[in-house]
């Protein structure tokens, strides 16, 4: 595995690591507050056919956190540009959670994208939190933390069949953050406008979700062009970390059905 760092288009440096070969690169990008070792699993098994790509998104994991202007804009650069440093001649951008609508905004800047998978995330493009939804949220992040992470959050992120070691590792990682750097990260993704950009979607996408939340296939296939997803069963808001086999799986498949040799 070779590990990098690549100046986004403000000059904050951007991690990510390299490993396996082949003409196809997979770049998998993760949710808010993780890092690009979530995908540690995909890594291993999905290397021996692909080029696997795991970057750190500006303020999370090695990438730095200096960044003052926190856009949509700006993420789906640090996207492309860690993609130009991909020598593969396709490209599958893979984004969980906040990333799923990242990494749609950075596939209209990479030319050779060949599709985007979705991981737990844009499940219906017409039930979209407002900002004023999400401030209220952010507010509750600001005044404490601790205990929004630990008694509010994980009744959207996890499933009872979650498994305890997973919910413990993702609440450890998330209270590592400062709160006012957790929210000024999250804050972008209610401020731009998905439905406008997944409308310029030109690439197939498809979607893993679990099923701890219900997806609309039909709204969501009035904004891309090319939509569908697959279920993940008895998972919360992070299959690829607590059910990694089925979900590689899953993945492999849905390449396979895209004529992605695998």
């Amino acid at each position: 595995m070779i590990s990098n760092y690549v100046k986004s288009s403000d000059g904050v440096k951007i991690h990510y690591t390299i490993s396996g070969q082949g003409e196809i690169a997979l770049l998998f990008v993760h949710g808010w507050l993780g890092n690009g070792q979530w995908w540690n699993s995909q890594s291993e098994y999905f290397s021996k056919n692909f080029t696997v790509v795991l970057m750190d998104l500006a303020g999370h994991g090695k990438s730095d956190k200096s960044r003052s202007n926190w856009t949509s804009k700006q993420y789906a650069e640090d996207i492309k540009n860690v993609s130009e440093q991909i020598k593969a001649n396709k490209l599958i951008l893979i984004g969980h959670s906040m990333s799923g609508a990242y990494v749609a905004e950075a596939s209209i800047l990479i030319p050779k994208t060949a599709a985007i998978i979705l991981v737990d995330t844009l499940q219906d493009l017409d039930q979209i939190m407002t900002i004023e939804q999400a401030s209220q949220m952010f507010e509750l992040c600001r005044k404490d933390f601790k205990s929004t992470v630990e008694n509010i959050l994980p009744q959207y992120l996890f499933a009872k069949s979650s498994p305890k070691a997973i919910c413990s590792k993702i609440q450890n990682e998330f209270l590592a953050f400062d709160p006012n750097l957790a929210v000024s990260i999250l804050e972008p993704l209610y401020k731009m406008d998905i439905r406008e950009i997944a409308k310029k979607v030109i690439v197939p996408v498809r979607a893993i979700n679990s099923n701890f939340s219900p997806t609309n296939c039909f709204n969501n296939q009035k904004y891309f062009h090319d939509y569908n997803y697959c279920e993940i069963l008895g998972t919360g808001h992070y299959p690829m970390l607590e059910k990694p086999e089925t979900f590689n799986q899953l993945l492999e498949e849905t390449l396979k059905q895209m004529k992605i040799p695998v």
